[in-house]
């Protein structure tokens, strides 16, 4: 198994660890829902290092982008952060990504760790295509670099004792290059996969002693504690973001998905698959990503299949969990036409028992 520039960390405090993408990494340490409580109410800190970073450079840098992902890289300026997927060319999904804007020949791409070779090996043969030069223009830094999400209302206010540079205010979705802790030229982000505000911090893997330790400290007198990628799921399911592997896919599409706010038919924007795409908006699909609250007390699990009420299955769930925060089981299935409106009351079977739910708009802790 890979190590990250955390992993002794990890060990030392004693977090139960497992193989995730290939890397050993943290599950929970104080247990899932109070590193989850944590994160809502203060800050948390989750080693993503795990996830994959690419380097695109050089005067064909827009264009490859442009062409590789559904968003409208148009739309970026300098300092600015996409969320934007890439589609196969049958109308699936190779991944959902973030792409940054450094400037206007330099993009960096944020992929999920268990996509690595995969989304390099996608991109690489469209650059190939493109005459780009691999290994300079498109560059594949995923094993250089470490990255801290430090997730929760009180992360930016922790992470600005270690930096001269103004972070509280950053917009949502921007970044700065700035250096923090003694480190010089990190990528400080205000982004993040759980709902709770914070940012997201990439320095090199040298660097990574130093800015663990830091970060601790900054954030002792906020009540700061590490995550593991247990309550990580739970947090991003509960504010209704998905899941590569379960709610996304080879086979589904954005808009089956609910990503038709991340794919931009504008003019010049002519992505791989648009046509299909396009067509599926026009005309409707069917079945569609919908979330749901349980109302008879039960977990749902992917793969649970969801009836009506005359026992007819409509649909099969791809993510659930109990939340921590309104203790109801939530979560995301793909639901037939019929039973997407809000409201609608749709039966999950869980050991050959139709336990009732009701369709719901994430972020579900909201509903509380």
């Amino acid at each position: 198994m890979k190590k990250t520039a955390f992993t002794d960390f990890h060990i030392e405090l004693d977090a139960k660890m497992a193989s995730f993408a290939g890397y050993n990494m943290p599950i929970e340490y104080s247990g899932i829902k109070d590193e989850h409580i944590t994160v809502r109410e203060k800050v948390g800190v989750f080693d993503v290092s795990h996830m994959g970073e690419f380097w695109v450079k050089g005067p064909k840098a827009f264009e490859l982008v442009q062409k590789l992902t559904s968003n409208n890289v148009a739309d970026l300026y300098p300092r600015k952060v996409q969320y934007s997927c890439f589609p196969n060319d049958k109308g699936g999904i190779v991944d959902d990504l973030l792409v940054y804007k450094i400037d206007d020949e330099t993009y960096l791409l944020v992929v999920n760790a268990a996509n690595i070779d995969k989304d390099w090996a996608w991109c690489a043969k469209h650059a190939e295509e493109m005459g780009m030069e691999l290994g300079k223009e498109l560059y594949n830094a995923s094993d250089e670099i470490c990255q801290l999400a430090i997730q929760g209302p009180l992360a930016l206010k922790a992470m600005q004792k270690l930096t001269d540079t103004p972070v509280e205010d950053m917009e949502y979705y921007t970044f700065k290059k700035l250096d923090i802790a003694g480190i010089k030229n990190a990528i400080f982000s205000t982004t993040g996969y759980t709902g709770s505000g914070g940012c997201e911090i990439y320095v090199a893997n040298e660097d990574g002693y130093k800015l663990w330790k830091a970060v601790f400290e900054a954030g002792e007198e906020f009540g700061i504690k590490p995550i593991g990628l247990g309550a990580r799921d739970t947090l991003r399911l509960e504010s209704g973001f998905c899941l590569y592997g379960n709610d996304i896919n080879d086979e589904t599409s954005a808009i089956q998905a609910g990503l038709g706010w991340i794919t931009k038919f504008v003019d010049g924007n002519n992505f791989i698959s648009r046509d299909i795409w396009e067509k599926q908006k026009e005309e409707g699909v069917s079945p569609r990503l919908k979330g749901f609250i349980m109302e008879d007390r039960g977990i749902p699990r992917q793969h649970y299949k969801v009836v009506n009420a005359d026992g007819e299955e409509i649909g099969e769930v791809t993510s659930g969990t109990i939340s921590p925060i309104i203790n109801k089981g939530v979560g995301m299935a793909y639901l037939n036409k019929g039973y997407w409106k809000v409201g609608t009351e749709i039966f999950i079977q869980v050991r050959n028992k139709n336990l009732k739910a009701v369709i719901a708009r994430p972020p579900f802790h909201e509903n509380a």
